[in-house]
């Protein structure tokens, strides 16, 4: 079995943190990686705002990030990570495997992307590649976008532009869908979350905006032009 990575800290040792919403789910990958040489779990995280916390308090090297969590998702927890803590990685680790979840954790920054069905060695050469800076990506990640580079790619300048008063990229496109006139539950469905978060969303944005309302939020939007 491989040894410690390029990417380890100064103890040869790769830091990893773990974020899932089950119990269950997050012990048993923190007995998992137990078993692998070379790897210390630093924490496990039950949502997106534990998880970046954490990361902030620890400096992991990897985390490794289930992304439909309540309160904060993993896509957002992985835009404000990869924002604030460049220097740690994220590699996704879900059920789901449709070209929505895909494009928008990798569109967050996310650097590797595997199912809850990899194996103990999938997901050490994911955590082990993405400490070392390389992408790693399962078999459905890889042909979703191959289907991308096929047709039109989805766009993502407004990943790479600076936002106004200080939105994420994921505010900014829940603001964008305000704009359109979206409820929270019409939100929801099209971005893949629950509408709790929806309106965890709303009600930042709302903060950051200076907004009172979903109209002045909306007006907000098409000034700025969040909008599509």
């Amino acid at each position: 079995m491989a040894g410690p990575c390029r990417g380890a800290g100064v103890s040869g040792v790769l830091r990893v943190l773990v974020a899932d919403d089950q119990r269950v789910v997050r012990e048993g990958l923190a007995t998992l990686l137990g078993t692998v040489p070379g790897v210390e779990v630093l924490g496990l995280a039950a949502d997106g705002q534990e998880a970046v916390a954490l990361v902030a308090e620890r400096k992991p090297d990897v985390v490794l990030m289930d992304l439909r969590m309540p309160g904060m998702d993993g896509v957002e927890a992985t835009e404000l990570i990869r924002r604030d803590h460049p220097d740690t990685r994220v590699v996704v680790l879900t059920t789901f495997a449709d070209d929505t979840s895909v494009l928008t954790a990798l569109g967050a920054g996310a650097v590797g992307y595997l199912t809850k069905d990899a194996t103990r060695d999938d997901i050490r050469r994911a955590i082990e590649a993405a400490g070392a800076g390389q992408a790693v990506l399962d078999a459905s990640a890889r042909q979703t976008l191959l289907r991308a580079a096929a047709g039109r790619a989805p766009s993502s300048p407004e990943g790479h532009r600076a936002l106004p008063d200080g939105l994420t990229d994921r505010e900014a496109e829940v603001l964008g869908l305000i704009g359109q006139g979206r409820s929270n539950q019409e939100i929801a469905a099209e971005l893949y979350v629950a509408e709790a978060t929806v309106k965890t969303h709303v009600n930042r944005i709302f903060a950051k905006t200076g907004s009172r309302d979903r109209a002045q939020a909306a007006a907000y939007a098409h000034r700025h032009g969040l909008a599509r």
